[in-house]
């Protein structure tokens, strides 16, 4: 039985079984989805030949001392933002053995929305060593914190095999 839904779990197989082809490694950087990203991955038998590790950078601290995040950055935009997503996803790749990564950070709520930044708003970044970045900004609304929190896994799934293409 598995953790995740069944369009998830799909998704995380061919992930896995497209990088190990490539022979390629793999980081999260995750913050509003808590882990659920690299959860998703390892649900799979063999992932271990893939995904290198996993930071949950859950504060603004955690954010700076493992991955690097200017303060400066979280000052001037806050943690919900295109430019920390960005400087997590470059953390990630920098402290890690990956060949392409993930970041996520986002309001997942019910809670801490505002008007600029409503719950529901995640911003996703990845990237690969070849150069490639992608960013997304993702308004999923007000679906609920678990909905919001999948919806994102989802994405992210999605952003890394993206950028494993571009970097093949």
């Amino acid at each position: 039985m598995s953790l995740f839904p069944t369009e998830i779990e799909t998704q995380a197989a061919g992930l896995i079984a497209h990088f190990r082809e490539r022979q390629l490694m793999l980081a999260t950087a995750e913050s509003c989805t808590g882990g659920l990203i690299a959860g998703a991955l390892t649900e799979i038998s063999g992932s271990s030949a893939v995904v290198d590790r996993g930071f949950v950078t859950y504060t603004n601290q955690a954010k700076m001392d493992l991955l690097g995040v200017l303060p400066a950055t979280l000052d001037q935009f806050g943690a919900v933002s295109r430019e920390t997503a960005l400087q997590m996803v470059r953390g990630a790749l920098y402290r890690s053995k990956a060949d392409v990564a993930v970041a996520v950070t986002g309001i997942a709520g019910p809670g801490g929305g505002s008007a600029e930044k409503p719950v529901g708003l995640v911003h996703l970044a990845a990237a690969s060593r070849s150069g490639r970045m992608i960013h997304r900004e993702m308004r999923y609304g007000a679906i609920g914190r678990g909905a919001v929190r999948l919806a994102t896994v989802g994405t992210a799934l999605e952003m890394l095999m993206e950028a494993a293409q571009a970097s093949a």
